[in-house]
């Protein structure tokens, strides 16, 4: 069970399609060999069948394309920051992997005080694509590959047994067997929106698209989604009491008030479907 509720906090979801270069150079394709043979090739070799056409890919051969956060701050005076951030942001469809992955990867290695990472199977597979891509792509982030010399010194978040890195996943099932849910399994039995219109399949679909924004949306749902289950986990292990938990989630509702109110208007369908959930006996 997580030991502490950290002063700063950034629970967060990546999103990945495959990535074509990668793909023409493992599998020795042609360079002008079509992006749908191309992505044909690397399911064949993934393991495709007829039930599973598109296989989960190794996450080293795919691209990010989306990076969303949910951040919580104590700051000085007690008072407590709230804030959700996504990449790339409105207008900057045309960001590269590079440039999303050097951003994210500097903010957050540069952040004081050094956050702790909240994800849900985020140690199988938001952090190897990280650093997995972060090294293809030729990003240096000494902020985020420090670490401590010894596991109570500070965050690491390479660590298994270090706080700087909390898979919820790992923290309600250990990992392993028919206790393990999935996210929307975790979400819906607590009553927090879970996946909404979109999932990870149809990302690539929404991608070839050219609909970044759609992607984007649903990955801050993710992100808000692993926030508020971090909560609950916290108030599980006693981190907060029944009021303070309360006050968190009051917290979440008037930052996406507030957003929707500046034109995010796609947050309205999150709280939409969180009210619907509550109206649900237990």
């Amino acid at each position: 069970m997580i030991r502490t509720a950290p002063a700063h906090v950034w629970a967060f979801d990546l999103e990945w399609v495959p990535d074509t270069a990668s793909g023409r150079r493992a599998y020795n394709l042609p360079p002008d060999t079509p992006d749908a043979d191309v992505f044909a090739a690397m399911w064949a070799h993934g393991g495709a069948t007829e039930q599973e056409p598109r296989p989960y890919l190794k996450t080293m051969l795919c691209r990010v394309v989306s990076v969303a956060v949910v951040v919580r701050k104590v700051q000085a005076d007690g008072q407590v920051f709230l804030g959700l951030t996504s990449l790339p942001h409105e207008g900057e469809e045309g960001l590269s992997e590079r440039q999303l992955l050097d951003r994210f990867l500097t903010s957050l290695g540069t952040a004081n005080p050094k956050p702790a990472l909240v994800g849900f199977n985020s140690r199988d597979s938001d952090l190897p694509i990280l650093i997995q891509r972060g090294i293809a792509q030729g990003v240096s982030a000494p902020g985020f590959c420090h670490r401590p010399e010894k596991n109570w010194e500070g965050y690491d978040y390479f660590a298994k047994y270090n706080e700087g890195h909390v898979d919820l996943k790992e923290v309600i099932s250990g990992g392993w067997g028919k206790s393990v849910p999935r996210l929307h399994d975790f979400a819906a039995a607590c009553g927090v929106p879970g996946k909404i219109d979109t999932s990870g399949d149809n990302v690539l679909d929404l991608w070839l698209a050219g609909n970044t924004r759609a992607i984007v949306q649903y990955n801050e749902f993710d992100a808000l989604t692993t926030y508020l289950l971090w909560l609950r986990t916290a108030h599980f292990a006693g981190h907060f009491t029944d009021e303070a938990h309360a006050a968190e989630l009051t917290r979440v509702r008037d930052l996406l008030r507030k957003r929707i109110a500046n034109g995010q208007t796609h947050l309205r369908r999150y709280v939409d479907k969180w009210d619907a959930l509550a109206a649900i006996d237990h």
